[in-house]
């Protein structure tokens, strides 16, 4: 992976992957390179070359819209990564509402469909010749690329579109996943049914390409469905009564104590507090286990403890569907509950969270 710069705050980065399109690119282009403007010989494959980089540059105007608008709307983008099928925009968190995933979503192809009517516009005044034959083909690749994204199918962004006028409709984020989901996955059998069917001819060029992307969408449709059900699992927690009651200790208290303390107080989970009475650290159950009998009593409580930082600590009235947006962004074993008031509420343990959600599947 290679960082080539930023746009709009976000890294660009190009897979190693884009090296092996720019090359096919090249290898397409040539035949027609040689019809336009013959005696090039290897530098036929410098304008297959341009033309690659042409295209990826309205790639990335395509993904630096999605990124742009997700700003907008106050998600954070941490990068745009151009590979071998086009690129990805990586946004931290879900929409929260219909219209926010309608326009993340939407905006990409429209701006597609835009760069390739521009190129179109430029095709009819500038003359015959290699810059013309570049302008035809980022005018066709981008109108393809605008129209093809928005058919209704998860991972495309009109499976998001379709999922947007669903979940508004329904009321329900897991509906408009589900459905846009399948989409896509009917999508994917029918360009596999092509590659299939394209193989007849010989060629095998054609029928390799359509079925990496019928893989590519049926993988993203299936991780989609994946996600649905797990945020609808979620969608039904209730985290405050799964939270452990705490036990709050000194950090300098000997471990083999704490571990008394706590099972005198019935409490599944030990925090350290300072001398104020401030929770700043969460005591790791497995590390706690890890450290041998003989050598509890000797070992501070805090040498077993995590200390306490931003995403650790969740509102105790915290729902199922932020706590699993808490869980993606920020890994951790125990997390603490507190009250309004900022006192403790208990410790929530990950593995308790697991444990409720996987039987329902």
């Amino acid at each position: 992976m290679f960082r080539i710069g930023q746009i709009a705050g976000s890294d660009v980065l190009v897979s190693s992957s884009w090296f092996l399109i720019a090359g096919l690119i090249a290898l397409i282009m040539a035949p027609r390179v040689d019809q336009v403007q013959s005696g090039l010989g290897g530098w036929k494959y410098v304008v297959g070359l341009a033309f690659a980089i042409a295209l990826y540059v309205a790639v990335l105007l395509h993904e630096a819209s999605h990124a742009v608008v997700a700003r907008r709307f106050g998600f954070r983008v941490h990068s745009i990564t151009l590979h071998f099928l086009g690129g990805a925009t990586a946004i931290e968190g879900e929409a929260q509402r219909p219209r926010q995933e309608f326009w993340i979503a939407v905006v990409g192809p429209l701006t597609s469909i835009l760069v390739g009517a521009g190129a179109l516009g430029l095709w009819f005044v500038i003359p015959d010749g290699l810059l013309r034959l570049v302008v035809e083909g980022l005018a066709g690749a981008n109108l393809l690329i605008g129209v093809l994204n928005l058919v209704p199918g998860l991972p495309l962004d009109g499976g998001r579109v379709l999922k947007a006028g669903v979940w508004a409709v329904t009321g329900r984020v897991d509906t408009g996943t589900t459905v846009a989901a399948w989409g896509g996955r009917v999508l994917a059998l029918v360009v596999g049914a092509w590659a299939l069917w394209t193989a007849r001819s010989g060629d095998l060029t054609s029928p390799v390409i359509l079925g990496i992307v019928a893989i590519f969408l049926w993988t993203g449709a299936s991780q989609a469905l994946a996600v649905s059900r797990i945020s609808s699992l979620f969608g039904h927690l209730d985290p405050a009564r799964l939270a452990r009651r705490g036990l709050a200790v000194p950090p300098d208290l000997p471990l083999a104590e704490a571990l008394r303390r706590a099972r005198e107080a019935e409490a599944g989970g030990i925090v350290t507090v300072t001398s104020d009475g401030r929770p700043d650290g969460l005591v790791d159950e497995a590390a706690a286990r890890a450290v041998p009998d003989e050598r509890r009593p000797w070992v501070p409580v805090s040498s077993v403890a995590r200390r306490i930082e931003p995403g650790l600590t969740l509102p105790a009235e915290v729902s199922g569907a932020e706590l699993l947006e808490t869980l993606r962004s920020t890994n951790a074993t125990e997390y603490l509950l507190v009250n309004p008031d900022g006192t403790m509420y208990g410790v929530l343990v990950t593995t308790d969270v697991l444990r409720r959600v996987r039987p329902s599947r």
